[in-house]
């Protein structure tokens, strides 16, 4: 069987037009890597969306999935609270296992 390694999977829902400082914080904390993703459409508090229904970037959302040791977890969260605070935005913390643990 393939040995697999536990990690973090940090995951950022945000306005498109906080995205650059969603990275910024991420490579400030030392972040391995990320990938950013489209989001579609979803529901949430304010009920729901589509990102066919936003105008430019605004309203837009984008999803950013990190994976981490989960010693780099507080100093990343640190540095995304401030972002997340003044923009819509979701951030989740869940356990991961990955099966090539050198690249996080």
């Amino acid at each position: 069987s393939i040995a697999t390694h536990p990690k973090k999977r940090i995951e950022i829902m945000i306005e498109a037009p906080a995205l650059l400082r969603v990275t910024g914080a991420l490579d400030q904390a030392e972040a391995t890597g990320y990938t950013v993703l489209p989001a579609l459409a979803g529901r949430g508090n304010g009920g729901t969306w589509q990102r066919d229904d936003a105008f430019g970037d605004s309203g837009r959302i984008v999803s950013v999935v990190c994976i981490s040791d989960a010693q780099r977890v507080p100093a990343i969260l640190e540095a995304l609270k401030p972002l997340v605070e003044r923009h819509i935005g979701i951030v989740s913390v869940s356990d991961v296992e990955v099966i090539r643990p050198e690249h996080f």
